[in-house]
């Protein structure tokens, strides 16, 4: 048996309320039922706090994952300026208007494969990873 109950709710409340009762498709008397049995309930306390940890857990996992990335392009950049300062000779002053319109050419060829690759999705991580996983890495 259902009993009705007034309640009075702020215009905004009661604005969020007829919003979510037609975005899930529920009544309202639906949606603060629920409501009200989970702030009543005794473990509506460990409820919350587990879905927090879950939460922070995947959040963490995420925050591992982007810093191991992270790692891997700042070293995959540092090795390609170690060898480039390597192996780019010092250049003459004639030379340098050509090397330059020469390096001007390589930098839009290097844009448009990092774009192609960017977009074929196929990332350097997943080849370190791959490449250490067949080495006996981690």
């Amino acid at each position: 048996m259902k009993i009705q109950t007034k309640v009075f709710l702020t215009r905004d409340l009661s604005q969020a309320l007829d919003a979510a009762a037609r975005r899930m498709k529920r009544s309202k008397s639906e949606i603060v039922q629920a409501a009200v049995a989970s702030y009543l309930s005794p473990d509506s306390g460990e409820a919350a706090e587990a879905a927090l940890t879950r939460r922070l857990d995947r959040i963490s996992r995420a925050i591992d994952r982007l810093e191991r990335d992270v790692t891997i392009s700042n070293e995959a950049v540092a090795l390609f300026v170690k060898a480039w300062l390597t192996a780019t000779p010092s250049l003459t002053g004639g030379d340098q208007r050509a090397q330059s319109a020469k390096g001007q050419e390589r930098y839009a060829g290097f844009l448009e494969a990092l774009s192609r690759r960017l977009a074929s999705g196929r990332l350097l991580r997943s080849e370190v990873l791959e490449e250490s996983e067949g080495k006996g890495g981690k």
